[in-house]
């Protein structure tokens, strides 16, 4: 069965390119973000992880813990994490997994029959400190995932996470949110010092309140 969101996330005990690791254990009580690729030493993947290696201390600074997957070797991952620092100009910090018997993969639900019989497609889950699925996103071989967008979805996921709001189209840390509807319009001035501006009864913004 599929996973879906708000379903604890199946742990597993795995090797990768930095050594044995448990995914409980290595996220800790912070969040995690686990993306599977089709294959090694292939062009659009190579892009994607030097992209998320670019973006690691933004991640660190979400606390945020990044793994990426393939059915591919450690060994074969070792190799390539070279190009991949060499092209993109990076350094891989994170772990590579290496699910050569596609268990993991099958857990996930990364592998499409009919997209194709033997590797994953580009799956990315992120998992709350409470170890369920918040948010998960596939995307075809052939094009590449916005790691900027899954930056976003994380600012607006642990914001959402704390306070009774929710964040509009497009949204980007810093501007105003939406006060949401299970909260009184009258309860949510008083909630939101900074200012509460009523649009319409069910749509009402406030400034971001952690901010």
């Amino acid at each position: 069965m599929s996973l879906r969101l708000g379903d604890l996330a199946p742990n597993f005990q795995a090797e990768t390119s930095l050594g044995p690791i448990d995914f409980y254990e290595y996220l800790g009580d912070g969040w995690g973000i686990l993306f599977s690729h089709p294959a090694d030493f292939t062009p659009v993947c190579t892009t994607e992880l030097g992209k998320t290696a670019g973006l690691q201390e933004e991640f660190a600074k979400r606390h945020v813990k990044v793994l990426a997957l393939s059915v591919d070797s450690v060994e074969s991952h070792k190799t390539w994490i070279n190009d991949i620092n060499e092209t993109q100009h990076v350094t891989v910090g994170f772990p590579i997994i290496a699910d050569k018997d596609k268990s993991i993969a099958n857990a996930y639900d990364m592998i499409h029959p009919n997209a194709s019989e033997t590797f994953t497609v580009r799956s990315l889950f992120i998992i709350g400190p409470n170890k369920k699925v918040k948010l998960f996103i596939t995307y075809p071989a052939s094009t590449g995932r916005n790691f900027v967008e899954v930056l976003r979805v994380i600012d607006s996921l642990q914001l959402t996470a704390n306070y009774s709001v929710a964040t509009p189209a497009d949204w980007k840390e810093g501007e105003d949110v939406i006060v949401v509807p299970a909260v009184k319009t009258e309860d949510a001035i008083a909630k939101f010092p900074k200012g509460v501006k009523v649009v319409k009864p069910y749509l009402r913004y406030t400034p971001q309140p952690n901010k």
